[in-house]
């Protein structure tokens, strides 16, 4: 006894095929072959079984009340079919390699998008050099920069000491000068009040 099983609904991409061909061997179903496809542009998956009508009525009822936990069934409907049906080995080896096909290209997809990663890392981190760069160049600037004002400072503070001594220098020359000065002028005014008892005497008036 031979069907075919078309289920609609999100039914691709759950491990649907996986699921029925487990139950298909538990049911030792001979033959077996089911397909993702789209029917109006909906998923859909197709299953033909043939083996001994027991096993044929059992599956249904298995389909009818399972899905697997990811699947959406919105329909099942179950139809005679006339044509040959894949000996269920045969299946099982196609799935298997389909499978294995789709886990490399996966591991492929996850290597490239791997070295898209690296590429951006080593971007960043090309980046991260020249900042680390840049920021030491403006360390060695910052550094020179304080080394020219320490210096200035420190010539700013000689030329003040020199100034300094300078105006020392000048003030004691003109305090000794100006000692100088009053003993002359006090020598004058003696002089002077000498001169004047001298004309007193003579009889000169002043």
């Amino acid at each position: 006894m031979a069907v075919k099983i078309t289920i609609t609904g999100k039914v691709h991409n759950a491990g649907y095929r996986l699921f029925l061909l487990e139950e298909a061997d538990y049911l030792f179903i001979p033959y077996f072959d089911a397909r993702n496809v789209k029917i109006n542009g909906r998923e859909a998956l197709v299953v033909l079984v043939d083996g001994e009508k027991e096993q044929i009525e059992e599956f249904l009822e298995f389909i009818k009340s399972n899905k697997p936990e990811n699947a959406v069934v919105e329909k099942i409907q179950v139809e005679e079919y006339t044509g040959r049906v894949r000996d269920i080995e045969r299946f099982r080896s196609s799935f298997n390699t389909a499978q294995l096909s789709k886990i490399v290209q996966v591991g492929l997809k996850m290597l490239e998008k791997q070295d898209s990663m690296l590429q951006k890392q080593d971007m960043m981190l090309e980046r991260q050099d020249m900042m680390l760069e840049k920021q030491d160049s403006m360390l060695k600037k910052q550094d020179e920069t304080i080394k020219e004002i320490r210096g200035t400072r420190e010539d700013l503070k000689s030329e003040i000491r020199e100034v300094n001594k300078s105006v020392k220098e000048a003030s004691s020359k003109i305090d000794k000068t100006n000692e100088l000065l009053e003993n002359r002028f006090e020598r004058l005014e003696e002089e002077i009040e000498k001169i004047k008892k001298a004309l007193i005497k003579a009889g000169i008036e002043l």
